[in-house]
Parts: C-alpha cells; sequence; structure tokens
C-alpha cells in the first residue's frame, strides 16, 4: 500500500504498519492505543473551548504513542487526526518533547512545514514550568 499521502482510506494500514508493541497480544490492544489520539484531540479540543489545560495528561498520553510508534509517524499521525485550527497547540507539545519535525509528509495532499506553524506561547509558558 501507498502511504505517499495520508488520508482516511489508509490511516488504518499506515498506523498498522509501523506499530510496534511486543506487549500488544490481541487486536484489542492496538485499537485501546489507537484511542489515546482521539484522548488527545479531546483534550486539546477542551483547551480551545473552557481554557482548561491538562498539559500533563496530554504529554502523558503523547509519550504513551511514542512508545509504540516511531516518532516521524507519531507526528504524522498526530497531524492527521487533529483539525489544522489545533496544530499551534500540538506543536507547542511535540517540541517540548523533541518530537516535531521540520517537515511532516503529505496529510490529506499537502505537506506540513513546521516553520508555517506559530507554537502557543500559553502553553510554552506553562511547559517551562514542568
Amino acid at each position: 500500500m501507498n502511504f505517499d499521502d495520508l488520508t482516511e482510506d489508509n490511516f488504518l494500514m499506515y498506523v498498522m504498519k509501523y506499530y510496534e508493541n511486543p506487549q500488544c497480544l490481541q487486536l484489542k490492544d492496538f485499537y485501546d492505543d489507537l484511542k489515546i489520539f482521539k484522548y488527545i484531540k479531546r483534550l486539546i479540543n477542551r483547551y480551545q473551548i473552557t481554557d482548561d489545560l491538562k498539559d500533563r495528561l496530554i504529554l502523558n498520553h503523547i509519550i504513551m504513542l511514542g512508545n509504540v510508534f516511531p516518532v516521524n509517524v507519531l507526528a504524522r499521525s498526530l497531524f492527521f487526526k487533529m483539525p489544522e485550527k489545533t496544530y499551534p497547540i500540538l506543536k507547542t507539545f511535540l517540541i517540548y518533547l523533541n518530537y516535531m519535525p521540520d517537515v511532516i509528509d503529505k496529510v490529506n495532499g499537502k505537506y506540513i512545514y513546521s516553520a508555517d506553524i506559530p507554537v502557543d506561547l500559553k502553553i510554552t509558558k506553562i511547559l517551562r514550568e514542568i
């Protein structure tokens, strides 16, 4: 399967290809790990709506995914799953964890350049205090 452009049609196969979890004994374990993408999206959306940031929980979820996916695959998958308006928030967390590449390969037909996405200064200040 071709993964030059990450789309809804090939996302599941893409993450399956790169998933590395020696403790995964059943398909259910894989899908449980995939749910973490949804949790991160919810936490970021909550922050945008209510200004309530669960910074450590978001960091923990990203680190958990970083333990089962290569960093470049994780970053590409996170940007695929998140709406574009949340990119600055996501980028800030990925930079903090040193997971942010300079260029994200094609996601829905376009490359994502780190330099084009601003960081969230409020989150940066919070993360510096950790």
